[in-house]
């Protein structure tokens, strides 16, 4: 695996679990993960999940918006 995959695997990763456990936004889940912009992030979603990250929130979400 080269250094950028595995920097891209990371970044995937991250903003996987931050999509699934916060309420944080997509554009600051793209920005804080290293995505740069939510499309770069998207790309990468649909690349290696087939979904884009507004999906993927609604299918995998730990917590439901608005559940205690």
């Amino acid at each position: 695996m080269t250094p950028g995959r595995y920097v891209d695997g990371i970044r995937l990763e991250t903003a996987r679990r931050r999509l699934e456990d916060t309420e944080a936004g997509i554009e600051e889940i793209a920005r804080t993960c290293g995505f740069g912009t939510p499309e770069s992030m998207r790309r990468a979603f649909v690349r290696a999940l087939a979904v884009s990250p507004t999906e993927y929130r609604r299918r995998f979400r730990t917590h439901p918006t608005g559940a205690n």
